[in-house]
């Protein structure tokens, strides 16, 4: 059996120092061989940078996926062209930077395709992240046995939608994006393990990882506010997934925790 941590959205340096807080004895004591991590709002809460790609990877994060924020940081452009294990969405148009998935093997030697995909609604105006995804499936003369799904969408139809279309085709889609942990994991009728929503690695008392004040300053005047990443206790949510060999889910549960900064 393969465990699969999956890590959601971390915000700034409190997610960040979070992750290496908890990661090395969590991939021990779970027996973890594989750590992906959205890290699009590593950077101070807004897109992510070679340093802070390398922080995290440092800690013992494998696969850095990001989503709409990811280009928020100029110096990031030139990174994703290396041969680092850090993806932008693959729905991007044709000819932008970076990539979309990558295919690596586990310390056991087992082979895993992670992918990472944006959603259009209320969110961007990207390639239709079903066709993409679709195509890259077929595209591939042998599909690896795991494949997991980092679905970075807005709204919850939407991911939902993309769970059932892959259901059966893929180990997992996992949502990302929204930075509130839902609670709908289970495995679908076809073995794909299923969640709307990771959640994040980010301040506590905040809204979605940021200062409180700036943000109701904003709502309550639609005056422009400058948001900053809170401080605090921090909240580290994540799901853990168990995949056999032939690359069916046979579980997925949530690991949350709250850790006093």
């Amino acid at each position: 059996m393969m465990h699969v941590l999956m890590i959601g959205d971390v915000v700034g340096r409190p997610g960040r120092r979070a992750v290496g807080n908890i990661l090395p004895a969590l991939r021990h004591s779970e027996q973890i061989d594989l750590v992906i991590a959205n890290g699009e709002n590593s950077a101070g809460g807004r897109g992510l940078t070679p340093e802070t790609a390398s922080e995290l990877l440092g800690y013992g994060v494998d696969v850095i996926t990001s989503g709409n924020h990811v280009f928020h940081q100029k110096d990031i452009v030139p990174y994703l062209e290396m041969d680092v294990p850090v993806l932008r969405p693959l729905n991007y148009p044709q000819g932008v930077p970076g990539r979309g998935h990558t295919i690596l093997r586990t310390a056991a030697g087992r082979q895993c395709l992670v992918v990472n995909l944006c959603g259009r609604v209320n969110l961007m105006h990207l390639d239709s992240p079903f066709q993409r995804i679709d195509r890259l499936l077929r595209d591939f003369v042998t599909v690896p046995p795991v494949v997991i799904v980092d679905f970075h969408a807005e709204t919850t139809s939407e991911k939902e939608a993309l769970g059932w279309f892959l259901d059966g085709r893929v180990s997992a889609v996992v949502g990302t994006h929204t930075h509130v942990p839902t609670a709908d994991a289970r495995i679908l009728r076809r073995g794909t393990a299923y969640v709307t929503d990771v959640g994040m690695v980010g301040p506590y008392n905040s809204i979605l990882g940021d200062r409180i004040e700036p943000i109701l300053t904003h709502f309550l005047t639609q005056m422009p506010a400058r948001f900053e990443v809170g401080d605090g206790p921090v909240v580290f949510n994540s799901v853990i997934i168990d995949i056999d060999d032939t690359g069916r889910a046979h579980s997925i549960r949530r690991f949350d925790r709250i850790i006093e900064d």
